[in-house]
């Protein structure tokens, strides 16, 4: 084992401050191999969990400026937690199928899922994420093995593209329980599904009526949110006038909007009004990310242009957005950012409490082009919910313009850029499917959002 004068002083820190929990879950002598993989180096990460509860498919992100050997392929790395059961190898007619790259027989933990990032897109990863579940106040250790493993077939378990639906460039997120998409440019749309499954790709690539697709397959569930002149699921404005508090600009009603077309809900032309650009940045197995670029975003009293980044992780029913304003001129002092969804039009459970709010009712369900004499499908229950991070001080505010929307206030941090989460279910999903689980399942998120696992490295080692 080589340990250099940092590396002590770091394993030594690291010790001092994980002393208080429990005895550390999987830490092990024993060394991972599988089938004819044996590897002679890892590294050894730790991370604790602070919360008095279990936490499951929680994030665990290891930035490349902190990863001791930055300079790697993807196929040298391995990711294994010692503490589950390792897998006991394929049968014969396993292997007929998946062939080489089949996982083998293991010995000494797992391999989990886990993706290498490149998020900047200059062909080197920025971010190793997986996912782990750890123990209340426990501290688990976690082993990056290094060497060729061209094995282990990754299954997506989230997806994201951006489609040409009805003659529309759009983007989709999506994991097995909720999906979103953006049709009015700043506010999100929410599609649920009845079973966990990935599905965006079938309303995209065939061009599929979100409130119709049940037809075809009921485990696709439908199209739960409608956005219209709304926020919709979730969207981003700004509160330029402190007199009027409960006045908001959003990007798609701009003054080029309103004297090119008052009553419509798009923007005007894309060289006078606000204009977008979607890119896809990771797309699975366990997070997908979207990037929005909103550009001439002019309001009558400032000028902005923002990026904003939606990820939707593996075995969650939430979606997390980081929204960095590259221009904020504002012409007025004391404006605010803002992140809200609309209120549910049958609203019969209202919450909000620190960095949440929850809005639930029963809804019916129906393309609101109203078209045929389909009759609409009535639902028990839809909630939608929004966090954001108590580092921002988030100030509630209800708009009652817009259709009726419940948003938070932030003042703008010196970086300009902020971070929230929305989550949506609904009474026919697997998870969540009624106001006491899914409350219960906003309140654990909210309190793992505000304490994210904050891997620690501990020390590299050569068997």
């Amino acid at each position: 084992m080589d340990l250099n004068n940092n590396t002590v002083r770091i394993l030594f820190g690291s010790l001092l401050v994980f002393s208080f929990f429990h005895t550390s879950a999987g830490a092990s002598d024993e060394w991972y191999t599988q089938g004819n993989f044996a590897p002679v180096r890892r590294i050894e990460f730790r991370v604790a969990n602070t919360l008095d509860f279990d936490r499951v498919n929680a994030q665990v992100i290891i930035s490349r400026k902190d990863f001791p050997s930055p300079d790697l392929h993807e196929m040298w790395v391995t990711v294994v937690d010692p503490a589950l059961p390792p897998y006991e190898g394929p049968s014969e007619e396993l292997l007929r199928v998946q062939g080489g790259h089949q996982l083998r027989a293991e010995a000494n933990g797992h391999a989990i899922f886990h993706q290498m990032d490149d998020l900047d897109k200059d062909g080197i990863w920025d971010e190793l994420f997986f996912q782990i579940d750890i123990k209340a106040n426990t501290e688990k250790a976690i082993y990056i093995y290094l060497g060729e493993n061209i094995r282990g077939w990754n299954r997506h378990f989230t997806h994201a593209n951006i489609g040409s639906y009805a003659r529309h460039q759009m983007p989709f997120w999506e994991s097995e329980n909720v999906g979103w998409k953006i049709w009015f440019a700043n506010a999100v749309d929410v599609y649920a599904k009845r079973k966990p499954v990935l599905m965006s790709q079938h309303m995209y690539m065939d061009n599929l009526d979100g409130y119709g697709v049940s037809a075809i397959n009921n485990d696709w569930g439908s199209d739960i949110q409608s956005v219209a002149g709304s926020f919709g699921g979730g969207a981003i404005c700004l509160f330029e006038d402190p007199d009027n508090p409960g006045v908001v600009s959003l990007p798609r009603y701009t003054p080029a909007k309103l004297e090119s077309a008052p009553k419509s809900f798009w923007n005007a032309g894309q060289i006078s009004d606000t204009r977008y650009a979607y890119e896809v940045i990771v797309n699975g197995p366990v997070r997908s990310i979207i990037k929005i670029k909103g550009m001439n975003w002019n309001t009558g009293a400032g000028f902005y242009e923002y990026e904003q980044y939606y990820t939707a992780f593996a075995k969650q029913s939430y979606t997390t957005s980081r929204v960095i304003f590259t221009t904020f001129s504002p012409e007025k002092p004391d404006v605010k950012m803002c992140a809200g969804f609309r209120k549910k039009p049958a609203e019969n459970y209202f919450l909000q409490e620190g960095g949440i709010i929850i809005s639930s009712g029963p809804e019916a369900i129906r393309d609101p082009e109203n078209i045929d004499d389909r009759k609409e499908h009535k639902v028990d229950f839809i909630g939608t919910a929004l966090i954001v991070k108590d580092a921002y001080n988030p100030e509630y505010q209800f708009v009652s313009g817009f259709k009726g929307n419940h948003t938070f206030k932030i003042s703008p941090p010196a970086n300009n850029s902020f971070e929230f989460l929305l989550s949506s279910a609904w009474s026919e999903g697997a998870v969540y499917n009624n106001k006491g689980d899914f409350v219960d399942y906003i309140r654990k998120t909210s309190l793992e959002y505000n304490s994210p696992l904050r891997p620690r490295f501990i020390r590299i080692q050569d068997k």
